[in-house]
């Protein structure tokens, strides 16, 4: 099974408010995501037989992206996070102010989401940053953390896909790093049910130089290593890498971000779909893995 997922992160925020939303309006802006997908992915139903797809919506477009997406279609609702406590019955029924469960996301029409985006991370780390803690306490509660979050999202029935990833003063210890995101994250799981997502955190951003297909085979291969679950390439999957993602053997699909970066950068549907072209192409040219 391929897997290839959209993190639509805020691309909902018109131009005129510093955001790069060019496609809809606000209160159809999800609905016409999903259907433009739904509709470019059954178009390629062959081609795509063997990829599970996800996107995930900032959680005021949950709704709508799930009633735009029909339960026969090729795609699935997700969303960028759960907080790492739930409601049950007969304990807890939702104290949970601002803070959005995995029951609500599953209830939202929700069937995937994202657990530990480097956002996510540097988000957590910061607060305990501010709280005096030392980079060793951060890794463990952030791990603890995630791992909670996790735990809920799989009792509530969601499928996940869980992020890990070294910053850039953190390359030489590599494999100490991602082993400890993976281990301690995942204490207590199973990791068949678990889909990886590799983000190279000191390769995400302008001016950055991203990973050589070579380099990230390789550090696939160190992550199959440490873990049986499926993994995704979570660095950005776009046009110009996404056949020779698809050709790596370690590799079970990617994550796409944007799929512009210059001129009127965001996410483009059509561009998308191309994305999805370019992937499965390389995928069939190095033997059509499954």
């Amino acid at each position: 099974m391929n897997y290839i997922f959209l993190n639509l992160k805020r691309f909902d925020i018109q131009p005129e408010h510093g955001g790069i939303n060019t496609l809809a309006p606000m209160a159809t802006w999800a609905s016409t995501i999903a259907s433009a997908l739904n509709e470019g992915l059954e178009s390629r139903a062959t081609l795509v037989r063997d990829c599970g797809f996800a996107a995930f919506f900032p959680e005021a477009h949950l709704l709508a992206a799930a009633e735009a997406t029909p339960p026969s279609g090729l795609l699935r609702i997700g969303c960028q996070g759960v907080h790492h406590a739930d409601v049950a019955k007969g304990g807890n029924f939702g104290a949970f102010t601002s803070l959005r469960t995995a029951s609500a996301a599953k209830e939202l029409g929700c069937s995937w989401t994202l657990i530990g985006h480097s956002e996510e991370r540097a988000c957590k780390a910061e607060m305990m940053k501010l709280a005096g803690a030392d980079d060793e306490s951060i890794a463990r509660a952030t791990n603890e953390l995630l791992n909670r979050e996790l735990r809920c999202a799989a009792r509530a029935g969601l499928k996940i896909v869980y992020c890990v990833g070294e910053k850039a003063e953190e390359l030489p210890d590599r494999v100490k790093v991602l082993t400890r995101q993976i281990r301690e994250g995942l204490a207590g799981m199973d990791p068949s049910k678990i889909v990886l997502a590799y983000e190279p955190i000191w390769a995400i951003g302008p001016g950055k130089t991203p990973p050589t297909a070579e380099q990230i085979a390789s550090i696939a291969a160190e992550i199959k290593k440490i873990a049986p679950c499926p993994l995704v390439y979570g660095g950005g999957l776009k046009k110009e890498n996404a056949a020779s993602i698809g050709a790596i053997a370690d590799l079970d699909g990617g994550l796409i971000a944007l799929t512009r970066f210059s001129g009127a950068i965001g996410f483009y549907p059509d561009e998308y779909l191309e994305i999805v072209d370019a992937y499965c192409q390389g995928r069939g040219a190095a033997g059509g893995k499954a």
